[in-house]
């Protein structure tokens, strides 16, 4: 079996305490009857494709789900793969079509991979029903049917004609209740399980949420607060200090009285943010907001900039980057963590000339996870930063899921993951 270093000792510590889950409930491949069985998986396999050759640009979630693929087929398994690729709508489009990451994924996998056109033809029946143990069947992307996103029995139903066990190994699409995601798992009671990316996702999450080292911080990040607006009401009864950064950021500067130009800001969010503020004073939580940016006057990576006072950033001018200062005391804080949960990123770095305060708390993340940190690292533009600048090797676990991960530490449950509780 080969294995992921990163995944089989989260395994072995899997906590439980993730909201209402029964965690022991949930089985792992290795307590799955696999020999010459046919195993349907749901991965995600939902990459970003280069526009001009629609070939993919990026294998990070193919290489993801490698370690249970591999224990699959290695355990006398055929193995039948499904996932979603953008958002076609429910129709067939060929630039969603998955059939763009068969090369990618044979050379991954090392081993031919068989592809049909349509998930639930005849032709896809006739395939699967035809493999041999040690194959590997790719299915056409289960979002050229509506009855995906909407869950759909009769859907779920063809789907699960694929296998006579089910595996999910999607943890960034676990939060959506689709039919191969969800509806589907009812169709094997107790032949299911979570993949080995999926117990490790859930693991770290519940690491930070249950067992957390202190001090504890949360690098809070991105464009509103409306979108983290849980998921900071959540946190602050677990951390020891709140870091907002990002375009969220200048919302609270207003709300603490603050001029801060034509910097992002959701207006109708400032009692929110004020609430939120008292909230964490009374929590005896450090929530640490931005004191200087770097302004540009307009959004631009060739615009003007000049370093400003998030007090008095000049009208025409935007904040977009950390300043020096702020970057000063974000990263002696982060050195002063023994858990770090970052989740959204500090400015525009996409344009070079804003990008240093996202870098410096990626440096600084990875810096104290040298020196015994734990970190967890968001996934989206989180993810997308700690790979920019290559730092996905010096941190704890970076998350494969997105929204998954979010609403997960927001404390809900996700349909995804409960689905695949067995019947006791």
């Amino acid at each position: 079996m080969t294995t992921s270093p990163d995944i089989l000792p989260a395994l072995r510590i899997w906590p439980r305490g993730l909201p209402d889950l029964k965690i022991s409930m949930i089985l792992s491949p290795e307590q799955l009857e696999l020999a010459g069985a046919r195993v349907l998986m749901r991965v995600d396999f939902n990459v970003p494709l280069d526009k001009k050759t629609l070939l993919p640009t990026d294998l990070t979630r193919i290489r993801a789900a490698l370690p249970t693929i591999e224990y699959v087929l290695n355990a006398g398994a055929s193995l039948v793969l499904c996932s979603h690729l953008g958002r076609p709508q429910g129709a067939a489009e060929d630039r969603y079509s998955l059939r763009h990451i068969v090369p990618a994924l044979e050379s991954v996998l090392n081993r031919k991979v068989r592809f049909v056109a349509d998930c639930i033809s005849e032709e896809a029946m006739e395939v699967s029903a035809d493999l041999q143990p040690g194959s590997v069947l790719l299915l056409e992307n289960v979002r050229f049917h509506a009855g995906e996103e909407s869950g759909d029995p009769e859907f779920a139903a063809q789907l699960a004609r694929h296998g006579n066990c089910y595996i999910n190994d999607a943890f960034g699409t676990a939060h959506r209740e689709h039919a191969s995601t969800a509806t589907i798992a009812g169709h094997y009671k107790n032949q299911k399980a979570a993949g080995f990316l999926m117990k490790a996702e859930l693991n770290q999450a519940a690491m930070v949420l249950n067992h957390p080292a202190r001090p504890f911080t949360a690098i809070m990040g991105g464009a509103k607060v409306s979108d983290k607006l849980l998921l900071i009401e959540n946190m602050l009864g677990k951390v020891d200090r709140l870091l907002i950064v990002g375009g969220m950021a200048y919302t609270f500067c207003k709300a603490k009285g603050g001029e801060i130009g034509n910097s992002l800001c959701e207006d109708d969010r400032i009692e929110t943010a004020k609430t939120l503020l008292t909230k964490a004073a009374d929590l005896g939580v450090d929530l640490v907001i931005p004191t200087d940016s770097v302004a540009a006057d307009a959004f631009s990576n060739d615009a003007r900039r000049q370093v400003v006072n998030n007090t008095l950033i000049p009208q025409g001018w935007m904040g977009l980057d950390l300043g020096p200062e702020s970057i000063r005391v974000m990263k002696n804080h982060i050195a002063d963590s023994q858990t770090l949960l970052w989740n959204g990123p500090a400015g525009v770095f996409e344009f070079s000339n804003f990008q240093e305060g996202t870098k410096a708390v990626a440096e600084a993340v990875a810096e104290a996870t040298s020196q015994g940190a734990f970190s967890l690292i968001g996934g989206g533009d989180s993810a997308a930063a700690i790979h920019a600048f290559g730092f996905e090797d010096k941190v704890s676990f970076v998350s494969t899921g997105g929204g998954a991960l979010l609403e997960l530490l927001e404390g809900k449950v996700l349909p995804g993951v409960k689905a695949l509780e067995i019947e006791a």
